[in-house]
């Protein structure tokens, strides 16, 4: 869609979609930083309204520290935690919680004043409906990943994780993509340039996938293991690669593997953002050769990055901060994306041979 930048209102709502969108990576990286800390199962109630307390006394503290002992991570992995050391992840958890609420009120307040007023787009107002319904989804999403994790696992289903943390890069990736769509005009389209926008779209679409592969890594503590590069084990590849059967399974089971197909996807995204930065890199279209090297310092950074999370074996502040570049690149893709000009340009319709021969 492209709505371009005629009005006041499009770019007050295109402003606020920007803020909001770095809300939303603030709260991706709360979100990793709360996994990294083990502390994602330390509330084990989800309320809506009345979570926003925490507790305030010795006694509330004393009860939730009870409900927690009773799932089997305290069981099986922190028998021996203190009340002092649950009280720390659960202010990892609780900030999250509050973040995420937070988020919501952000988008859904501005949202109903913008539209009371009649100043969203025609063009927009549905799209952004729809974002308001999955942010309800998103939350919903949240306590069911947790819930996985409260009765027999010692941690969260990584399948749930990943359709926890692929929902909020798309709700991410459609604030930007609809804030640039206000703030600025689309390129002309142009014959010479249409078959990049597909490629720049594959592109986008690869960082997507290869963040997405991270949250099975993730999921599977698959970061500690095999912490060198390039080798894993004896080889490039692990020795129980397929250990699992069906074959399908070790794909989103088994560490190794998991491990493994996010080293591949993270190269094959890290060769074609390099290529793509230098074929556009001074383009005539100047947004994009602009953009094109952010894309480029954006995918050496991420790869930097990833190279020393999976050496120190993935500590909290490298982890967070891979987490970080991985937002930032799918961001440096999505905005080359949008520079990109899209189709060809229209042409007059040939005359009819009636029309001719009136003339």
């Amino acid at each position: 869609m492209t709505t371009g930048v005629a009005t006041s209102d499009a770019r007050a709502i295109g402003r606020w979609l920007a803020l909001w969108a770095a809300a939303v990576a603030l709260l991706v990286l709360i979100g990793g930083a709360t996994r990294l800390t083990e502390s994602g199962l330390s509330i084990t109630e989800w309320k809506p309204l009345t979570g926003v307390v925490p507790p305030l006394s010795t006694h509330a503290w004393e009860e939730e520290f009870g409900r927690y002992q009773r799932i089997p991570q305290y069981q099986q992995l922190h028998a021996d935690m203190t009340l002092a050391r649950f009280k720390a992840i659960f202010l990892w958890e609780y900030t999250h919680r509050l973040w995420a609420r937070l988020v919501g009120v952000a988008f859904a307040l501005p949202l109903v004043w913008f539209a009371l007023r009649r100043r969203v787009p025609a063009a927009v107002l549905p799209r952004l409906a729809v974002l308001l319904a999955l942010l309800g989804l998103q939350g919903a999403m949240g306590w069911w990943m947790v819930q996985s994790g409260l009765s027999v696992r010692t941690s969260v289903s990584q399948y749930r994780l990943a359709a926890h943390l692929m929902m909020a890069l798309f709700l991410y990736a459609a604030a930007v993509w609809t804030a640039a769509g206000l703030l600025e005009h689309r390129p002309a389209p142009g014959q010479a340039l249409r078959p990049a926008f597909g490629a720049m779209l594959a592109l986008t679409a690869l960082v997507f996938l290869t963040a997405l592969s991270g949250a099975f890594v993730a999921g599977l503590h698959a970061g500690k293991i095999y912490n060198s590069v390039p080798f894993m084990g004896a080889g490039l590849v692990p020795a129980e690669y397929l250990q699992l059967s069906p074959a399908w399974r070790n794909v989103f089971e088994n560490p190794a593997a998991a491990q493994f197909d996010h080293r591949v996807l993270a190269t094959l995204t890290f060769l074609a953002a390099i290529a793509a930065g230098l074929v556009f890199w001074r383009a005539s279209n100047a947004r994009l050769g602009r953009r094109a090297r952010w894309l480029v310092g954006a995918a050496l950074l991420q790869v930097a990055l990833g190279i020393a999370t999976l050496l120190w074996s993935v500590p909290i502040v490298l982890g967070v901060a891979h987490q970080a570049g991985a937002v930032l690149l799918l961001t440096a893709a999505i905005l080359a994306l949008h520079a990109t000009p899209r189709g060809a340009p229209p042409t007059a319709a040939p005359a009819s041979p009636s029309s001719t021969r009136r003339s």
